[in-house]
């Protein structure tokens, strides 16, 4: 049994073996690319990408700079985005030009407009015409759209042709992708009709028509249909595959759910982040740059903190007659951020899910209003018993309760109307509702 048999044995849940890991790196210093290629070989792309990521930014460079030593297109697509970039300023123009033309053209996209705009020409002017034409079309279109994450190679025959037919043409026909659920039926102008599962060919005799096994209800993909709008369909209609179509309702590619399985997830990262006021970050940007796309929204945390400030210094004389109202207004404030970060999130998703219509918007208002008064009365009745408890003072309770009740619902009314109002001027509600929303209690 091979030592990356054995290590394979032994990983659980995906995670990586540090005794591989550390093979690698011995080999890459002993220039041994022979032993490192038969076994990323053996591997599915995917783990030996991770073992590349696992690597330390000098170890990777000296990987792909190893004489004999060249790295599987299959294996390149899996990288994060991130370590794709930083590889690519150690390859060739040959080797960039090997693995664009040997990926299908969604996965080839990825990695071109990664590129800096000369090295992106310089790149393009090298490829084959029918691959660089593809590429430049697919880079015309908005960076958000479907044609960035369609792939060209599809199957596509007349509607006239019967099942013999088209066995016989997915065996001869050599530019066919490689797996493919979905065959798509179309007219004489190349416009699509309907799809086939690939199975049903396989179980229908070789003399019926395509037309007559068809299913006709295809939804069809515009060409600059924002990506996260892809994804709502392929949820709500629980697609495999759809075609995508362009403003003549022609045919010229194909989405898949595994496109938009990595689409959503860019997207619920990039949420994430931005809810933080981080921004798209990747783990190799440098100190300053990190620090540079984190500074503007600490800035603006910064104001609103001051902001908050002054308004409690206009209560500052009453302050100074209860002081113990400086104990107890953290807590007041924290349970109103609390509450308005709860229905801050729910409401990013349901903006992002499209559930929030304006149908339904007043009815959510409401809702959203009560949870406030049912949620303030109970922790202001809990937070006056404490009060009492604490200080025996009956006038500082009942200020605590009343001001617990309505920072409640003032935090409640926040977390739905500042997302709102944000995506109104066409501002990502994610990036800045926390801070807003925060401060505003």
């Amino acid at each position: 049994m091979t030592l990356v048999k054995k290590i394979k044995d032994k990983k659980v849940n995906f995670e990586f073996n540090k005794e591989f890991i550390k093979v690698v790196t011995d080999k890459i210093a002993s220039n041994d690319a022979e032993f490192i290629s038969n076994s990323f070989r053996e591997m599915h792309p995917s783990d030996a990408a991770d073992i590349i990521e696992h690597l330390n930014e000098s170890d990777r460079e000296n990987l792909i700079k190893l004489n004999n030593f060249k790295i599987d297109p299959q294996v390149f697509v899996e990288l994060n985005e991130a370590v794709q970039t930083e590889i690519i300023k150690y390859l060739s123009k040959d080797s960039i030009v090997y693995i664009l033309k040997n990926l299908e053209s969604d996965d080839s996209i990825k990695i071109i407009e990664n590129l800096s705009e000369e090295n992106k020409n310089d790149i393009l002017r090298s490829l084959p015409p029918k691959d660089r034409f593809v590429l430049l079309e697919s880079l015309s279109y908005p960076e958000d759209s479907a044609a960035r994450i369609m792939q060209r190679e599809f199957t596509a025959i007349p509607s006239n042709w019967s099942v013999g037919q088209t066995i016989d043409y997915l065996r001869e026909n050599k530019d066919l992708p490689e797996e493919f659920l979905e065959i798509f039926v179309v007219d004489n102008e190349f416009q699509p009709i309907g799809t086939v599962p690939s199975s049903k060919v396989l179980r229908t005799s070789r003399d019926t028509k395509m037309i007559t096994i068809m299913n006709e209800s295809q939804l069809s993909i515009p060409v600059d249909m924002d990506r996260e709008e892809v994804g709502h369909l392929f949820e709500n209609y629980n697609l495999n595959s759809a075609c995508v179509v362009d403003k003549n309702n022609k045919l010229v590619g194909m989405i898949t759910s595994d496109d938009v399985l990595t689409v959503l997830k860019e997207e619920a990262e990039e949420d994430a982040l931005r809810l933080a006021g981080v921004g798209d970050e990747e783990i190799t940007d440098g100190v300053f740059k990190k620090t540079k796309r984190r500074f503007n929204w600490l800035l603006l945390n910064l104001f609103t903190a001051f902001l908050a400030t002054w308004v409690i210094s206009i209560f500052g004389a009453t302050i100074e007659q209860m002081v113990a109202l400086a104990f107890l207004m953290p807590i007041v404030a924290s349970m109103g951020g609390n509450a308005g970060m709860q229905t801050l999130a729910v409401t990013i998703r349901t903006i992002a899910t499209n559930e929030l219509t304006k149908n339904n918007f007043t009815q959510n208002i409401v809702k959203e209003f009560s949870i406030g008064i049912l949620n303030g009365i109970i922790f202001a009745i809990i937070s006056a018993i404490i009060v009492q408890l604490w200080f025996n003072d009956i006038q500082l309770s009942l200020i605590i309760s009343i001001s617990m009740v309505l920072n409640m619902i003032v935090a409640g009314l926040f977390g739905i109307l500042v997302p709102i109002s944000l995506k109104r001027f066409n501002i990502d509600p994610a990036i800045a509702s926390s801070v807003f929303c925060y401060y505003n209690n």
